[in-house]
C-alpha cells in the first residue's frame, strides 16, 4: 500500500502543479461572483435576487460557447505531447490558435444576439416586477461583457493547452481585485459615486472582463515562445477544416454544460417562483457550493491537459496514473469541502444577507450542498479525463440522462408533490450528479482499456 501511494507521488505533484493556479483562478473567479452577492446582499434582497436571476440566463448560455472553446485545450496539449517525442508542430498549434480565433468571433455572435433577444422578456421568467427591474440594467451590462469574456476564454484554454496555467491566475487575480474594488465603490456609492446596487456590480463586472484579453493579449506579446505563434499566423491558415475539427470536439462539451448548467438556472427560476427570499438562498448556497466546484474544475483542467500531454507522447501508463491521481485529489479537497459546509452552515448565511427568513433557509440549503460534494468533484473530473482524450459525445449522451431525465423531474417531484420547496431541486442535483459520476468513471475505463490494447498492438508491429 505505501509503495503503490510512493508510485502516485510525482503525479500528484505534477497534477497539482498546473492544477494550483488554475484553481486559484477558478477560486478567483468565484470569489468575485461571492462578493458580488456578499455586497449586492447587504444593499437589498431584491438586489440580491436580480443578480442571482440575470446570471441564471446570462451563464446558461454563456457556458455552452466556454464549453465549445474548451475543445481547443486538448487538441493543443496532444501536439506538445508529439513535440516531447522530437516533432515540429509549431505550425498546427498556430493554426489551432488562429482559427479559435474565428470559431471564437461566431460565436461572440451567435451568443451576443440570444442573450441580448432575451432583454424584452425578463419579465416573461414568473419572477417577483420587483427583481425584473433591478435585474434589467444589470443583465444588459454582462450582455456587453460577452465579447471580451469570450477572447479571454479561448486565451486561456490555449495557454493551458501548452501546459501553462500560470498567467491566468495572475491575470485573474489582479483583474477580480479590481472588480471587488469596483463593486465597493459603486454598489454603496463611496468615493464621490452614487449608490447603484446590481448595476453598479454590472459596471464592475464588465469593466473588469474587458480588461482581462487586454492584458492577456500584452503578456503574450512579451513572451518570445508564445509570440511565436501569433507570428506564424497567415490567410493560408484559415481553414475551415480546422474549425470544423475545433468546433467538432468543442460542442459536445458545450453542450454537456450547458446541460448541466440549465438544469441549475431552471432550479432558479422554479424557486423565483416561491418567493424572492427563496431565490436569494438559493443563491447564496450556490455561491458557497461554486468554491468548491472551482477547486475541482482546476484539478479537471489540469487532469485534460496531463491526459492530452500523455496520449500525445503515447505513455499510455502514465496516462493512466495521472487520471488516478486527479480522482483522489478530488476526493480529498471535496470531503475538506463538505465538512465545512455541513459545520459552519448556520453561520454562512450571515455573510450575505442580514434577513432571517433568507438566512434559515439557505443554511438548510448549504447542508444539501455539502452533501452534494462527492458527486459533483467526481464528475468533473470524469468528464475531464475523458475530454483529455478527446472522447466528447458519449459524454454529452451521458450529461442527458443524469441531468435532464434524472435530477430536472427528481427535483420537481420533491419541491411541489412532496413538497419540500427549494431543497428539494437539490435532492435532484444529488441524484443527477452522482448517476453523471457513475457513467463518465466507467467509459473512461472503458475506453482506458482500448487505448492500452491500441498501443500494445502498435508496439508489437
Amino acid at each position: 500500500m505505501i509503495d503503490r501511494l510512493r508510485e502516485f507521488i510525482p503525479y500528484y505533484r505534477r497534477n497539482l502543479k498546473l492544477a494550483m493556479p488554475v484553481m486559484l483562478t477558478q477560486l478567483g473567479a468565484a470569489l468575485v461572483g461571492l462578493f458580488d452577492s456578499v455586497m449586492v446582499g447587504h444593499y437589498s434582497t431584491t438586489a440580491l435576487a436580480a443578480v442571482s436571476f440575470s446570471n441564471a440566463i446570462f451563464f446558461t448560455v454563456m457556458v455552452f460557447a466556454m464549453g465549445i472553446l474548451m475543445g481547443i485545450t486538448p487538441l493543443v496539449g496532444i501536439e506538445v505531447g508529439k513535440m516531447a517525442n522530437g516533432l515540429h508542430c509549431e505550425q498546427r498549434i498556430s493554426s489551432l490558435l488562429q482559427n479559435g480565433m474565428w470559431l471564437t468571433l461566431l460565436l461572440c455572435l451567435v451568443m451576443g444576439v440570444m442573450l441580448g433577444g432575451c432583454i424584452p422578456f425578463l419579465e416573461s421568467f414568473g419572477q417577483d416586477p420587483s427583481v425584473v427591474k433591478e435585474a434589467r440594467p444589470y443583465y444588459i451590462l454582462i450582455v456587453l461583457s460577452l465579447i471580451p469574456f469570450l477572447f479571454f476564454t479561448l486565451q486561456k484554454q490555449f495557454l493551458e493547452g501548452l501546459g501553462n496555467t500560470t498567467v491566468a491566475m495572475v491575470l485573474t487575480i489582479l483583474v477580480n481585485g479590481l472588480n471587488i474594488l469596483l463593486n465597493w465603490v459603486l454598489v454603496f456609492g463611496h468615493c464621490g459615486f452614487p449608490a447603484m446596487g446590481a448595476t453598479g456590480a454590472g459596471i464592475a463586472t464588465l469593466i473588469s472582463r474587458l480588461l482581462l484579453p487586454v492584458c492577456f493579449t500584452l503578456v503574450i506579446l512579451l513572451k518570445k515562445e508564445w509570440r511565436r505563434y501569433l507570428s506564424l499566423f497567415s490567410f493560408k491558415q484559415n481553414s475551415l477544416t480546422e474549425l470544423k475539427q475545433l468546433f467538432t470536439i468543442g460542442w459536445p462539451i458545450g453542450l454537456q454544460t450547458f446541460l448541466e448548467t440549465i438544469t441549475f438556472t431552471l432550479s432558479f427560476i422554479i424557486i423565483g417562483w416561491l418567493s424572492k427570499e427563496a431565490l436569494a438562498a438559493q443563491q447564496i448556497a450556490n455561491q458557497i457550493a461554486d468554491l468548491t466546484f472551482m477547486l475541482a474544475l482546476g484539478i479537471g483542467s489540469a487532469t485534460t491537459i496531463r491526459v492530452s500531454i500523455q496520449l500525445g507522447k503515447g505513455d499510455i501508463y502514465a496516462l493512466g496514473m495521472a487520471a488516478r491521481a486527479s480522482v483522489h485529489l478530488v476526493l480529498l479537497m471535496n470531503t475538506i469541502g463538505a465538512m465545512l459546509m455541513i459545520s459552519c452552515r448556520h453561520l454562512i448565511p450571515y455573510l450575505f444577507t442580514n434577513d432571517p427568513a433568507v438566512a434559515e433557509l439557505a443554511s438548510t440549503l448549504i447542508l444539501f450542498a455539502g452533501l452534494l460534494q462527492y458527486a459533483d468533484g467526481m464528475q468533473c473530473v470524469g468528464a475531464a479525463m475523458l475530454r483529455g482524450i478527446t472522447d466528447v459525445k458519449r459524454p454529452m449522451t451521458h450529461t442527458f440522462i443524469a441531468y435532464i431525465l434524472v435530477a430536472f423531474p427528481i427535483g420537481l417531484f420533491c419541491t411541489f408533490p412532496l413538497r419540500m420547496g427549494a431543497t428539494g431541486m437539490w435532492v435532484g442535483f444529488i441524484f443527477g450528479l452522482a448517476l453523471a459520476a457513475v457513467l463518465f468513471h466507467l467509459r473512461f475505463h472503458k475506453k482506458y482499456k482500448e487505448l492500452q490494447e491500441k498501443f500494445a498492438h502498435l508496439q508489437n508491429m
